[in-house]
């Protein structure tokens, strides 16, 4: 497969743009497989392209029901932060940034990767002293964070509530400047070419219906496009995990809940980073076409529904104007939502399972995206080693029989309050 270049393109160009070739193949499955990934989102691209490039496994399927960026990898608002408190996230994630820093150079596939900064915005003191905390925790873990007071604020974000009259009076915030965006079909895409030229065959419109066992191991998969054999399965299914999972005979602790995200009419630079709204679940940025991307709360209530309702859409319209009053007359061009597995302490589990040759990527919660190049490295280790990576090892399936959760917000065992 060609490389990407300025010659390619001008040489495309010249020619009329009618010498590209496919990203990716689009191959029959095989009778059988070393490893097959069920999941083509961002994570189970990952998956596939680090179990070719770290480990030497290239005999690897991909199963994807949809086509490749239809999933939650496409659906999200495409922040990227590692600014963690508890160190079994923290290390987790800013192993993932790292990861990002250098992907595109590393796919050859632009992913547009900017690092303009996220911005946590304070409302007391009590909220600034949490922020203290937590970015004290980030440095010595040696994350970059820098705690602003309300001037500082004032000097990225003037256009800010800072009234006398402000419902939420801001009183600073905890800023990351490695943090930022990526494009999220980019990320896909360029997940999908660098597994597919390292010999991996991705699989679209292939659902997975069913699982053959014996004994402790799945020896094969059923699909709408005949029966696969396996030697491992890696799922990384996101909001489908646990109707997944029950194919295998598992029960997680694992709800599926929407995820409404917005786009506005584009408009001339206005943010220059990410900033989210410490008095409600509230995060904006602006993407390079000009509009501006909203996210809040999940909808509360179980659904496996790509679509979301009317309250948590005016929930989220009414954070962003108490936040930034210049928000009023904007007008929305677009939703959608998607599907997020939310796990009962709010942090993801990478992990082995009780099947021998199961292993199991989920409960991302709002923070799948930003995770993307992490979460395959190590879950391509735990797939290729038997064995978790150092930095999944705080992510396990047991430490929910043990009591070792992760709690990053101190909400207990409850998805929708994480």
């Amino acid at each position: 497969m060609a490389e990407y270049s300025v010659l390619s393109l001008v040489r495309n160009a010249l020619g009329g743009h009618k010498g590209w070739i496919r990203a990716w193949r689009d191959p029959e499955p095989k009778r059988h497989y070393d490893v097959i990934v069920v999941g083509g989102g961002g994570h189970g691209l990952a998956t596939a392209y680090y179990l070719a490039r770290n480990h030497g496994i290239t005999n690897v399927a991909v199963l994807e029901k949809g086509y490749i960026g239809g999933g939650n990898v496409g659906r999200n608002t495409t922040i990227v932060r590692s600014n963690y408190l508890l160190d079994g996230n923290n290390h987790f994630y800013e192993h993932s940034l790292k990861l990002w820093e250098g992907l595109s150079r590393e796919l050859n596939y632009n992913v547009m990767f900017s690092q303009r900064g996220v911005l946590n915005l304070a409302h007391s003191d009590g909220q600034m002293d949490a922020y203290a905390r937590r970015g004290n925790a980030m440095r010595l873990n040696g994350v970059d964070s820098e705690l602003l007071d309300r001037e500082d604020v004032r000097r990225l974000y003037p256009y800010m509530d800072f009234s006398e009259t402000a419902r939420f009076p801001i009183y600073g915030g905890l800023l990351q400047p490695r943090g930022g965006t990526a494009r999220h079909d980019a990320v896909a895409w360029g997940f999908a070419r660098g597994a597919d030229r390292l010999g991996v065959d991705i699989i679209q419109n292939c659902e997975v219906t069913g699982f053959e066992r014996s004994g402790g191991r799945i020896t094969a998969v059923n699909t709408t496009r005949g029966s696969i054999g396996c030697g491992r399965i890696g799922m990384a299914v996101a909001g489908n995990t646990s109707r997944v999972a029950q194919m295998a005979g598992l029960e997680l602790p694992i709800e599926s809940h929407v995820l409404q995200a917005f786009v506005t009419e584009p408009l001339k630079p206005l943010i220059d980073g990410v900033v989210t709204f410490g008095a409600g679940h509230f995060y904006i940025s602006q993407s390079d076409k000009g509009g501006l991307v909203l996210g809040g709360d999940i909808d509360f209530h179980n659904s496996y529904a790509q679509r979301g309702n009317l309250p948590i859409a005016e929930h989220v319209m009414a954070n962003g104007c108490a936040m930034m009053p210049n928000l009023r007359r904007v007008r929305i061009l677009r939703s959608w939502g998607g599907i997020m597995d939310m796990s009962m302490d709010g942090s993801p589990i990478i992990s082995k399972t009780p099947l021998h040759n199961l292993y199991l990527n989920a409960g991302w919660c709002y923070g799948g995206f930003k995770a993307t190049p992490g979460s395959g490295w190590v879950f391509a280790h735990t797939i290729a080693e038997d064995r978790p990576h150092k930095f999944n090892e705080p992510l396990s399936l047991e430490r929910f029989a043990t009591g070792h959760l992760l709690d990053e917000g101190g909400k207990g065992p409850t998805p929708k309050l994480h």
